[in-house]
């Protein structure tokens, strides 16, 4: 079976859902319910830990929270399965 490349050019433009995962804790129900404004939920995930990053619920990556202006953005630092990600450095 071949593949050719303009049958991938056709789904580059479906959208997927990506997301990154901060962290998890397991609580009971009662600790939920007992949530208020400034509660704080402590996670399973150490602060210097790469974050978990999933497309449409598969774990594809991890990587390091950045800050550009007033907005977070996501450095891809490791592919699942592969050699950590190539670009620039950061200063």
């Amino acid at each position: 079976m071949t593949i050719h490349t303009r049958g991938f050019d056709l789904i580059k433009a479906v959208d997927v859902r990506l997301s990154v995962e901060l962290g998890r804790t397991q609580l009971p129900l009662k600790d939920v319910l007992a949530l208020a404004e400034d509660s704080v939920v402590m996670l399973d995930r150490l602060t210097d830990e790469l974050l978990d990053v999933h497309v449409n619920g598969t774990l594809i990556a991890r990587g390091e929270v950045v800050a550009q202006g007033n907005r977070f953005g996501l450095k891809i630092v490791e592919m699942l399965g592969g050699a950590p990600a190539s670009g620039g450095s950061e200063t």
